[in-house]
């Protein structure tokens, strides 16, 4: 177990509570033109990717430029609006992808550094009940339900 500290940082309580409020106004603005779907309904969807936003983008070129090949059976204003949608949105996409990396990273670090401590602490709390240190004890039976696991074991069983 290593202690090195990799994060030292307090977020003051405003700062997070500014954070939430921007995102819930912010999913609140979006909220009217978003759509949810089912896990069925997202497998059943022809996907669009990186390389094929480019192929979408090239065919709206040559509906301007070209508006002969436009079939009869495609609605051309709603492939414009699809179009828009997913130009418009797919910067915040990746922003929101991002924060949420980032979030995500820097609970897994912080968690980690946490949960060290929380086993170093535990694991003096033990030492200090199998010494006979009355205080420790009823510490040491509280916290080794946590930190018990069944089968194999990182640390030993107290005595």
């Amino acid at each position: 177990m290593s202690s090195n500290n990799q994060i030292s940082v307090e977020i003051p309580q405003n700062v997070l509570t500014e954070v939430s409020q921007n995102l819930q106004e912010s999913r609140a603005l979006l909220a009217p033109y978003l759509q949810a779907l089912t896990a069925d309904q997202r497998k059943s969807l022809f996907k669009m990717g990186d390389k094929t936003v480019a192929t979408v983008q090239k065919v709206k070129a040559y509906l301007e430029t070209n508006p002969e090949f436009v079939p009869a059976y495609m609605d051309k204003p709603e492939f414009l609006k699809d179009e828009a949608v997913v130009t418009g949105l797919n910067p915040l996409g990746n922003l929101a992808f991002q924060l949420a990396s980032d979030i995500e990273d820097t609970v897994m670090l912080a968690g980690s550094e946490a949960l060290v401590a929380s086993m170093l602490y535990y694991g003096t709390a033990r030492e200090a009940a199998e010494k006979g240190v009355a205080a420790a004890k009823p510490v040491y039976e509280d916290l080794k339900q946590r930190f018990s696991k069944k089968g194999n074991t990182s640390l030993p069983p107290a005595k």
